[in-house]
């Protein structure tokens, strides 16, 4: 049986980060600072060797017992303990030394004893006996050259000892703040997601049925704020969507009901009596229209919910070949009606996408135009380049559409001329599979006015380059 952690929450993850690098902050802020305190020592105890060492030196110019005398008399306690004091002379015999390197002496290193041949002092730490001791060794020049060597040193006991109590209160203070960083961090993380779930508390009450609601801002334009602000853009979004799908069902339920009100009345009617052969195939020729016009509206329905899922291929179009066979058609149906259909061509231009489906947009165009265009009218396809856009243009010289219903052409369902439109076998989508044709292919379909008069549709697409 395997179990599964719960999944940890953003606040423990905030708290867990912080307090990693609040430690990794402690631990390198302590070890810089136990460095520095450490070499400050160290520079003070040289500081102090180096000052006795200086004050022997000065007072050795008589001579060798001058330099004994006063490193006799010099005071050699300090604040890091007993110093002693060493002189050699050039044979690197000893010729003084404290009290306290009589059992114990303190030997001279190669480094120190060369430097001090060559006039120069040094520092170093060395041991004597069980301690650590730092010992600084001058020269006493006499013309020009090395007559005795001095050596001052002190134990480094107390320094040591000083170092390992700070090491002990960092050790105390590194995990007390530490642990109150997580409090703090704890605390700092809940404040700061507390106006999240504010907002996750407020986005759970907003359900499909009530999408008027919206996120409130707390004025501070930080990034809460902003993210409120992206939700209810979204919250409109969807809240329109499913306006326009609640419509979209109710139309099309509208327009579903019709033909089937009419076919079932039909059917009624003829069942009524007993009915001649002619009367009966008239009931037939009557129901079959309206089977043909429900297939056409359920082929038509389900062009607009595929239209927006349509996936444009890589394969270049010849846009105005694709012109020329929509034509073809528009010629045998102006044919039909006494309308004239013609085509001009600009600049040639290829196009990328699924060319079934830009024929179908296009053919619901040139349809509409013709259907719309009174006879003797002209109806007109247009191919041309514009900059990096492919254009199709169908213009039609029928009455034209009204400024106030520019906006709703697009929309399922809307007829302007429901008498007519019924007529020609119309379900109201032809637009607006044009445009989500379109739309899939990137780009945009367009009502253009025409100040001559009647109406002029353009789809504009992405060249191929």
């Amino acid at each position: 049986m395997s179990y599964r952690l719960a999944p940890t929450s953003i606040k423990t993850r905030l708290t867990l980060w912080y307090t990693t690098v609040l430690f990794l902050i402690l631990v390198v802020v302590s070890g810089l600072s136990y460095s520095l305190l450490a070499r400050a020592i160290v520079e003070d105890v040289d500081r102090s060797l180096l000052g006795v060492a200086r004050v022997i030196r000065d007072a050795a110019a008589p001579g060798p017992d001058a330099t004994r005398g006063m490193a006799a008399s010099v005071n050699l306690d300090s604040g890091f303990g007993k110093q002693f004091v060493q002189i050699v002379d050039a044979r690197g015999e000893r010729t003084y030394w404290s009290p306290r390197l009589e059992s114990l002496p303190l030997r001279m290193s190669s480094t120190a004893r060369r430097k001090a041949a060559g006039g120069q002092r040094s520092f170093e730490t060395t041991t004597l006996g069980q301690e650590r001791v730092r010992v600084v060794t001058m020269p006493v020049l006499r013309k020009g050259e090395a007559a005795e060597i001095i050596q001052v040193g002190v134990s480094l006991a107390r320094t040591h000892q000083t170092l390992l109590r700070y090491a002990e209160t960092l050790l105390v203070l590194v995990p007390l703040g530490l642990g109150l960083g997580v409090v703090g961090g704890s605390l700092m993380a809940r404040k700061a997601l507390k106006p999240m779930d504010a907002l996750a508390i407020t986005a759970r009450r907003i359900e499909a049925e009530d999408l008027s609601r919206r996120l409130s801002l707390r004025g501070t334009g930080d990034e809460l704020d902003r993210l409120a602000e992206t939700l209810n853009d979204m919250f409109a979004r969807l809240e329109a969507a499913f306006v326009e799908m609640r419509r979209f069902s109710a139309d099309a339920a509208h327009e579903l009901r019709t033909p089937l009100t009419a076919l079932k009345g039909g059917l009624e009617v003829a069942l009524r009596a007993a009915r001649s052969t002619e009367e009966y195939r008239a009931v037939l020729v009557a129901s079959l229209d309206e089977v043909n016009h429900l297939i056409r509206l359920a082929e038509d329905l389900l062009m607009v919910a595929r239209s927006s899922d349509t996936v444009a291929s890589h394969l270049p179009i010849d846009l105005d070949q694709l012109a020329l066979e929509v034509v073809d058609v528009g010629v045998r149906l102006g044919t039909a009606r006494g309308v004239t259909v013609r085509i001009d061509v600009g600049d040639p231009v290829k196009v990328r996408g699924h060319a079934a489906a830009l024929r179908r947009a296009a053919l619901n165009l040139v349809e509409n135009a013709v259907n719309y265009t009174p006879a003797g009218g002209l109806v007109t396809l247009n191919v041309t380049r514009e900059d990096h856009t492919g254009l199709l243009s169908v213009r039609d010289t029928g009455p034209g559409i009204p400024p106030e219903d520019r906006a709703r052409v697009f929309e399922p369902f809307v007829r302007l001329d429901a008498a007519r439109d019924r007529e020609s076998g119309g379900t109201g989508l032809g637009l607006a599979i044009t445009r989500s044709i379109v739309a899939a292919h990137g780009g945009t379909l367009t009502l253009d006015e025409v100040p001559e008069g009647g109406a002029r549709f353009v789809i504009r697409l992405p060249a191929a380059e």
